[in-house]
């Protein structure tokens, strides 16, 4: 393939290839009845409309919405947007596609951070507990999702909520357990296991693909149900697991995103449920702070008040 084009590098009569992610696909009809695909497609730098007008029939077969695509084309500007007319277009794999320059990380929001080491520095802190128990019950859950795990988002629209971003935040949280628990003296590897834990719901009840949604699981029983249940079938393998570990870690699943609303169950009602539940709230806050001030690209001290925290945000 010839040079890659990104989106946010289009411009008006360029002739361009590379790899997009389909996120909506449509088949319409012209004022005079001829059959086109209507596209948007998507990688990191931006958004862009595009048209299929030829060989319908066939192209249409070549890919999905929610497909990483191949595509080569030329930009032209409508009604004063620009917008890519495809003539080859094609599903992009990492098995054929890798060759010519296909990575899902350069189309695919990701984290910065290499998963495998993220992976391996999980893996050690696991391998610190002096509870054996606790550390098989990890080593199962983990080792049993590892290929999940390594890409997975940590969520949809709120933090980490990009490719590999449970692992960033598993990992986030366990080194401020680290620190944080035995300031406090609590029990540092029950809060280590809890907040490895804790978003684990996260890989069945979300979709992991190039385009995120909410599996039906996810949208029926929510991730902490769904937790629990890893939880609990993975428990059958261990034997002899101590009762108190497994109400306090149930407890913790159950209870970490609680805001300690009136006339709600599940509240952290011991320390180390408590350090949980902070643990989650600040660092997903921070994560979230942390990337709004970075997407706002306008030249101001300020982020727009239109955020999460509906606040102007004071950049660094």
């Amino acid at each position: 393939m010839k040079k890659l084009t990104s989106i946010g590098n289009f411009k008006e009569g360029y002739q361009v290839q590379g790899f997009y992610i389909c996120v909506e696909k449509n088949l319409r009809y012209t004022k005079g009845g001829d059959l086109y695909i209507d596209l948007e497609l998507r990688d990191i730098t931006g958004n862009i409309n595009a048209k299929i007008w030829d060989n319908i029939s066939e192209l249409n077969l070549k890919f999905e919405k929610g497909d990483a695509v191949a595509i080569s084309g030329y930009i032209e500007s409508y009604l004063d947007h620009l917008q890519l007319i495809i003539k080859k277009i094609n599903k992009a794999t990492i098995q054929y596609y890798g060759r010519y320059g296909f990575d899902p990380v350069k189309i695919v929001p990701s984290s910065k951070k290499d998963p495998q080491k993220m992976w391996e520095s999980i893996i050690a802190i696991v391998k610190e507990l002096k509870n054996k128990e606790l550390q098989k019950l990890i080593f199962l859950i983990f080792k049993s999702n590892k290929k999940e795990i390594l890409i997975h988002p940590g969520s949809i629209k709120s933090s980490y909520n990009f490719r590999s971003g449970f692992l960033e935040q598993a990992l986030d949280m366990a080194q401020i357990a680290k620190k944080l628990a035995p300031f406090y003296k609590l029990d540092k590897e029950i809060v280590i296991v809890g907040v490895l834990l804790i978003k684990i719901g996260v890989l069945k009840g979300i979709k992991s693909g190039y385009i995120t949604d909410y599996s039906k699981e996810g949208n029926m029983l929510g991730e902490s149900v769904i937790a629990r249940d890893i939880f609990n079938s993975t428990l059958k393998k261990i034997k002899n697991f101590p009762k108190d570990s497994r109400i306090k870690l149930e407890h913790i699943l159950l209870s970490y995103e609680n805001n300690f609303q009136p006339k709600t169950s599940y509240r952290p009602s011991f320390p180390e449920a408590l350090l949980v539940h902070f643990i989650y709230k600040m660092n997903s806050n921070m994560n979230l702070m942390e990337r709004i001030i970075l997407d706002d690209n306008e030249e101001n001290d300020f982020t727009s008040i239109h955020n999460h925290f509906r606040l102007p945000l004071l950049k660094k």
